[in-house]
């Protein structure tokens, strides 16, 4: 069992505001994350240990994006994005 048996997958756009590390200017980028939302059934003829990893997965992000490009006319250079955290769960 994979996890698009598990999952249904969509992406989607969160703003976050990041300062370039080379301008130090201050600007809201559109970050892109896949989320992972559980489905309401298990897939048809499936284990016992796979339906036990069913009931135990819970809905997450995994974010796509890991550099982004500065907004600033004269900087634009691109940089990776500082948090450290690309998986979220809900």
């Amino acid at each position: 069992m994979q996890e698009r048996d598990i999952f249904d997958e969509r992406q989607e756009l969160k703003k976050a505001s990041f300062a370039c590390p080379f301008c130090r200017q201050r600007n809201d980028y559109d970050v892109r994350w896949m989320k992972r939302t559980k489905k309401k059934q298990p897939p048809r003829g499936i284990a016992e240990h796979e339906r036990a990893r069913f009931e135990k997965s819970r809905d997450y992000m995994v974010r796509i994006d890991d550099q982004l490009m500065c907004k600033n006319m004269r900087c634009r250079k691109r940089f990776e994005i500082p948090t450290s955290q690309s998986v979220v769960f809900i």
